[in-house]
């Protein structure tokens, strides 16, 4: 029996320079990105999300979803929620954006990866700075994250951006890293 699962990579931001570094990253590794998935915060609802992973031509089919800052359980989660448990779908791994949240909203992180491409136990604040706390992460759509059965959630500043150090013009170095880390500790082999 063959495994029919869309393997899919979630990502907790959505804005302008999200989308340019997913969208450069999932070409570098074959994959697909849902492109209509940018938003702050997310439009699309978790069904019309799975529609769109369906039709995607390969894997890994990349998503993004961004509560843009809302308090508690946002658009963004809810959707990112319904994709993660969703039966035809298969999360290799989440890469976790920080932000500067008013909330205080956080996340477990197994690894954090800093602005200069190096890995660390700590997490990272938007700037890609790490923080004093270990394994754990800031950010406005990570409040799930916790519930969700993943193999991997990578923890990064700002994507995209990070002084552009992850610009998409130099090939969003740290967002490919964290694609990297997530397929390989997941066993992906597309």
């Amino acid at each position: 029996m063959t495994d029919t699962k869309r393997k899919v990579i979630l990502v907790t931001d959505g804005d302008e320079y999200a989308k340019k570094a997913v969208e450069c990253v999932a070409k570098e590794f074959g994959g697909r990105c849902i492109s209509s998935t940018k938003g702050n915060p997310t439009v699309l609802s978790g069904p019309e999300v799975v529609k769109l992973i369906k039709k995607a031509k390969c894997d890994p089919v990349f998503v993004m979803f961004d509560d843009s800052g809302f308090l508690g359980e946002g658009s963004g989660e809810r959707a990112m929620k319904y994709v993660a448990q969703h039966d035809d779908i298969e999360v290799l791994g989440v890469i976790a954006v920080a932000s500067h949240t008013r909330h205080a909203e956080w996340t477990r992180v197994d690894v954090c990866i800093d602005k200069f491409g190096e890995l660390t136990p700590y997490g990272v604040d938007k700037f890609g700075v790490p923080e004093m706390e270990m394994g754990r992460l800031t950010g406005d759509t990570v409040y799930c994250l916790d519930e969700l059965d993943v193999p991997v959630i990578v923890g990064v500043g700002d994507i995209g951006k990070m002084a552009k150090r992850d610009h998409y013009s130099q090939g969003s170095p740290i967002t490919k890293k964290a694609v990297e880390i997530i397929l390989e500790r997941s066993g992906y082999n597309g």
